[in-house]
């Protein structure tokens, strides 16, 4: 390796880092939402059927992903990543301000549509610096949203049961600070060439499709077992602190299927792995919805994993779907399967209102086992040459 060649690797290396980064701050300030819902439940005198609403307000706005894929597509650079965290941040800090459930939704739909912005573009850079690792760049940056995911519920309940609902906005500091740095780490994404092959829908419309639902049933698992295991601990009279602990524990943890699904597809592919560890996934929730004590952090973990193992393969496999379009394949398999999802999380508050949180998680187990067979019928693209 030369010395030029090795300065642009350090130089990659260091573009990828500073992303996870913003990924774990954006995703962090736009999810961290499960760790304070009872609090926000109780402080606005809300009943438990509107918890699916709320975490719907928060996720719908993500449906705004492939449109705004297909504009950074033909745009090009990374203003739509720098506006994403902004907006996110800042919809983060607003939420101990909401005064009433309207006021609540306006911010919540304000994040939503924020990390619309972020995603598409950001992961089209991460394509960018990824060379002929593709699955384990994706999982660099995945593990950053990830560990905001899992992190930023417990750090909020915390900041909540000490200082209050009101103090949230000092959580939208370190993304200030990070902002000037971001257009160093941010590739500036080349516009879509005019010249480049036009989308066969015709073709792409039927594995696209599957990825879709696949894609958004999975997310329901994971939204449903964020949104109701906190509200069935509280319910049972656990604490705040340690409800946001066993979403933290889940998403934390999951980091390791993170990293190790996208490097074990450089080798093996993307699909098996798919399956895998959906069989997994739906067998963990499974025996979740059964024990108690201890096992419920071993085998939330364990959940987390599997989990997380799919969210950088089912990106990677739209962006083999759509090869010229890596911000619009990203915006499908991420954010409008979140999007939809968010309907769906918002027709099971009724559900945990009628039969108790613990009932949504046996719809999420139906979804999960759908994804089985779906997996199985994906596509599996060639890797890059080395």
């Amino acid at each position: 390796m030369t010395s030029t060649t090795a300065d642009r690797a350090r130089m990659r290396s260091r573009e990828l880092t500073g992303m996870s980064w913003a990924h774990f701050l954006n995703d962090g300030a736009a999810n961290y939402l499960p760790g304070i819902l009872p609090a926000l439940l109780v402080s606005l005198n809300l009943s438990i059927a509107l918890a699916g609403t709320i975490m719907g307000a928060l996720l719908i706005g993500q449906t705004l992903q492939p449109l705004v894929g297909l504009f950074a597509d033909r745009v090009g650079g990374r203003a739509m990543v720098i506006c994403g965290l902004f907006g996110s941040s800042l919809g983060g800090a607003l939420i101990g301000f909401a005064y009433n459930l309207w006021s609540l939704l306006a911010v919540l739909t304000l994040i939503g549509i924020s990390n619309a912005f972020f995603h598409p573009q950001a992961l089209a850079g991460v394509r960018q610096l990824s060379g002929h690792r593709p699955g384990l760049a994706m999982s660099v940056f995945m593990v950053g949203g990830d560990v905001g995911r899992g992190i930023w519920p417990a750090i909020t309940s915390w900041l909540v049961v000490q200082w209050g609902l009101g103090y949230l906005w000092v959580l939208a500091l370190p993304a200030l600070l990070t902002l000037p740095f971001l257009t160093r780490w941010t590739p500036r994404v080349a516009p879509r060439a005019r010249r480049t092959t036009p989308i066969v829908w015709r073709q792409h419309a039927g594995p696209m499709s599957r990825l879709v639902v696949f894609s958004t049933l999975r997310s329901l698992m994971i939204i449903s077992v964020v949104t109701f295991v906190p509200l069935m601990w509280t319910q049972a009279g656990g604490s705040l602190i340690t409800a946001a602990s066993l979403v933290t524990v889940m998403l934390l943890v999951g980091v390791i299927g993170n990293v190790g699904g996208g490097r074990l597809s450089d080798r093996v592919g993307k699909r098996p792995l798919l399956v895998a560890a959906m069989v997994l996934a739906v067998a963990m929730l499974a025996v979740f919805l059964q024990v108690s004590g201890p096992w419920l952090w071993l085998v939330l973990g364990v959940l987390g994993i599997s989990l997380s193992a799919t969210m950088p393969l089912g990106i990677l496999v739209a962006q083999d779907i759509l090869p010229g379009n890596h911000s619009l394949g990203a915006g499908l398999a991420l954010g409008l399967a979140n999007g939809l999802a968010a309907l769906g999380i918002v027709a099971l508050g009724p559900v945990a209102a009628l039969w108790g949180p613990v009932a949504p998680l046996w719809v999420a187990l139906a979804g999960g086992i759908a994804c089985i067979p779906l997996a199985m019928s994906l596509p599996e693209h060639a890797p890059p040459p080395r």
